[in-house]
């Protein structure tokens, strides 16, 4: 049983339980923690046994891998939110649409990719290409989706973001404490 909130259920995977999320009757698969595998000369990885959890409840053993269009990454998720994406590409007509155009190219790059008996799959040379990776892969769980990337383009990333959130959040205090008031009221 898993804690419910305002979006909905949240079921954490344990042994043989699937690690998804409920949100307005539909479930979605949680993609969390960060896994470090190794990729063999053929191009084939081990899916984490949480994602591959996560995806179980697909009616193919698989995942669905696409170019991250900003980022030296591959994305992946499973096929119900590549029909949300193929449902957004019928809804905005306008060719113009940013939203639209990186829909239609999201899905025009996606690969379904089954997991072997063993839980790998097999990843695209221009994929590894993208995302310059060759021996090993970390793979970043960000809720709905994950990326795959070169485990030290990974920490080089981890680092700037960190250093960014961390100025952010630095420079939010230092206003907000500018602005709360003092001892006598005035700020």
């Amino acid at each position: 049983m898993g804690r419910r909130s305002a979006e909905g259920e949240h079921r954490i995977a344990g042994p043989g339980r699937r690690q998804s999320f409920d949100f307005e009757g539909q479930v979605m698969p949680l993609f969390l923690s960060t896994f470090t595998n190794k990729v063999d000369r053929k191009g084939r990885v081990s899916v984490p046994a949480s994602y591959r959890a996560a995806l179980s409840g697909q009616e193919w053993a698989g995942v669905v891998l696409y170019r991250s269009p900003l980022l030296p990454a591959i994305v992946g998720c499973d096929l119900e939110y590549m029909l949300r994406h193929s449902e957004a590409v019928d809804e905005f007509q306008a060719l113009e649409d940013p939203r639209q155009a990186l829909s239609a190219t999201i899905l025009a790059d996606s690969r379904q990719l089954a997991f072997d008996p063993e839980g790998r799959i097999l990843l695209p040379a221009d994929l590894l290409a993208h995302a310059n990776i060759t021996d090993r892969a970390s793979f970043v769980g960000r809720g709905k989706t994950f990326q795959i990337w070169e485990p030290a383009a990974l920490e080089d990333h981890t680092a700037k973001t960190l250093g960014m959130v961390r100025e952010n959040l630095k420079g939010g205090m230092q206003t907000a404490n500018a602005a709360a008031p003092g001892p006598g009221g005035t700020p």
